[in-house]
């Protein structure tokens, strides 16, 4: 097991490490969708009025129009859940068009069977009604057969980012990923050392499927690893049933079969409802206690003159280092910024009003502002300094497990903090707690878990471990 020692750690830089990463697709996907649903509004609406139009010799007639407005809600759900504005119907148009038709016959099969039990269907013109499906459907075949040519013209037909990764096996020539060597990264996927991992993280930064290709020894240690990123992933391998193989998937075109090894724990639904969570909350946070940050940054400046932030290196979401910002609560002098040594009862390094500050958690409001930047989440594991031991061990030789709660942001608070599991990591049992915890809600991830979470952790902001 590779040892980091706590000399290499004082003496590595932030940015130690500098890799190409890949751009971001997602956003250019998700301004996609949103354009794509916008449209599909207004192609509804329009081709129901120029039904009506035809039929009944009136645009925009209100019996038309009405059923319009009771389908169309009923048609994205539908969509939303039927991959209509997925990944492939951006640049698959026959897929889209059948997804987007399957949508809109069972909408108006939907409406049309409330509608009979409810006796409302008199309230509709049938003929204006399926004129309009009628319409619809085929600017919705249209539209999609467009849209796959504008993309495949704008983005070279490229809607996703594939990274391939090359540690000695059998070659994969993947159309349109990009090959790297692991060897011209000093990747090394027994390591434990984590500046290798957040050289990783970064190669993977961005990455919407990850293939590795390497021999079988070494299969095991980069499943593991690619599980702990959080990312879509892939081994070249025959099946391989100590892997943990959640799928596998064949490229007939270059005669190759991959196991899929880790989907990433939350999908981009749920990915979107986090991100809005956090900066609402974040937002209105920042703005609530805007008085008690400023008050609290004066008592700093005035104790003792220094600095009233402090920014300590953490590790993030895919095993990736961020900075993040706390009050500062140690004499200026005394501050430790890889965490080597945990604070204790009456810690001769605390000042008076950072004992204030760390009993009641001021002290880790500043990370509001990580929250917004996004390397940080309201709920979820919370970041360890690189430095942490317990029973004298980085917390990774205690358990190997500890890799895989940053496939998460790391949280302001967590389900281990509301359970009590906080303060100095003495013992091994303090650390693998947590890690328990952190894992358990890495699994059973839900937006109401998040709002339960940070409402119990209210009750738990002054409590006896915080010291």
């Amino acid at each position: 097991m590779n040892r980091v020692t706590p000399k290499l750690l004082e003496a590595a830089p932030h940015d130690a490490i500098e890799t190409k990463m890949a751009p971001s697709l997602e956003r250019r996907r998700l301004r996609a969708y949103m354009l794509l649903l916008l449209l599909d509004g207004v192609l509804f609406n329009l081709c129901f009025a120029l039904a009506s139009m035809v039929w009944e010799g009136r645009w925009w007639e209100p019996r038309t129009m009405l059923a319009a407005q009771a389908m169309l809600p009923v048609y994205f759900t539908i969509a939303l859940y039927n991959s209509t504005y997925g990944v492939k119907a951006l640049t698959d148009w026959l897929f889209a068009a059948r997804k987007a038709v399957i949508a809109l016959v069972v909408s108006a099969g939907l409406i049309n069977f409330v509608g009979f039990y409810t006796k409302t269907n008199e309230d509709f013109s049938r003929a204006s009604v399926t004129l309009g499906l009628l319409f619809t459907a085929i600017l919705l075949v249209a539209f999609r057969r467009i849209v796959a040519m504008v993309i495949r013209q704008r983005w070279n037909g490229r809607i996703i980012n594939r990274l391939v990764i090359d540690d000695g096996g059998s070659g994969f020539p993947i159309e349109g990923a990009e090959i790297i060597s692991a060897a011209q990264y000093d990747l090394d996927p027994a390591s434990h050392d984590p500046f290798m991992l957040d050289r990783l993280g970064k190669l993977l930064r961005n990455q919407d499927q990850v293939v590795v290709s390497c021999p079988r020894e070494r299969r095991g240690n980069w499943a593991f690893l690619l599980k702990s990123a959080g990312v879509c992933a892939e081994i070249v391998s025959e099946p391989a049933h100590q892997l943990g193989a959640v799928g596998v998937h064949a490229y007939d075109d270059i005669d190759r079969t991959t196991l899929v090894v880790s989907t990433g724990p939350m999908g981009l639904r749920a990915r979107i409802l986090k991100r809005l969570f956090d900066i609402a909350v974040a937002s209105a946070g920042l703005l609530v206690l805007s008085p008690l940050l400023a008050f609290t940054a004066l008592l700093i400046k005035l104790e003792d003159g220094g600095p009233v932030l402090f920014i300590q290196r953490r590790l993030g979401r895919g095993n990736q280092f961020f900075d993040m910002f706390k009050f500062r609560s140690m004499r200026e002098e005394r501050r430790d910024p890889n965490g080597s040594r945990s604070t204790r009862r009456d810690d001769e390094r605390i000042t008076r009003i950072g004992a204030f500050i760390r009993r009641t958690s001021i002290d880790e409001l500043p990370q509001l502002i990580n929250v917004l930047k996004g390397s940080m989440s309201i709920v979820g594991p919370r970041p360890h300094a690189l430095g942490s031991t317990a029973n004298n061990k980085f917390f990774w030789e205690v358990d190997r497990k500890y890799w895989q709660r940053h496939c998460l942001k790391p949280g302001l608070t967590g389900l281990a903090q509301v359970r009590g599991h906080r303060g100095a990591t003495e013992f091994e049992k303090d650390l693998t707690d947590r890690l328990q915890s952190d894992l358990e809600y890495i699994a059973g991830w839900s937006l109401q878990r998040d709002v339960g979470i940070m409402l119990r952790t209210v009750m738990v902001l002054r409590h006896k471990n915080a010291y």
